[in-house]
């Protein structure tokens, strides 16, 4: 079960990832609306790629966290209680022995 939370979280955070790095062209795009000079659309553009790169690093920081957390409850389950045991090794109940299912 955690194996499957920890792929789903992932999803979600690849999504986040995505929205926030169309936020992050179309911010760019509404700076090189108002910019004049080339110097600025480049400043524009460095800011896209600061946030981008920023966007995956919380990306990557999300992964390991899930990662780490299905690890950690993987390591603190509880014992097995239910093992199976041969006939005769003392499951049998007062006066009667579990059948089989061969009545003859």
């Amino acid at each position: 079960m955690h194996y499957v939370k920890e792929k789903v979280s992932n999803a979600a955070s690849a999504g986040q990832e995505h929205v926030d790095i169309t936020k992050a062209h179309l911010q760019e795009k509404a700076e090189k609306t108002t910019t004049r000079t080339k110097e600025e659309k480049q400043i524009a553009r460095e800011k896209r790629k600061a946030k981008e790169a920023e966007v995956k690093m919380n990306l990557h920081e999300a992964k390991s966290e899930h990662a780490a957390d299905k690890l950690h409850w993987s390591h603190h389950l509880p014992a097995q209680t239910h093992h199976n045991q041969p006939l005769g090794t003392g499951r049998e109940r007062e006066g009667e022995i579990y059948k089989l299912g061969l009545d003859s």
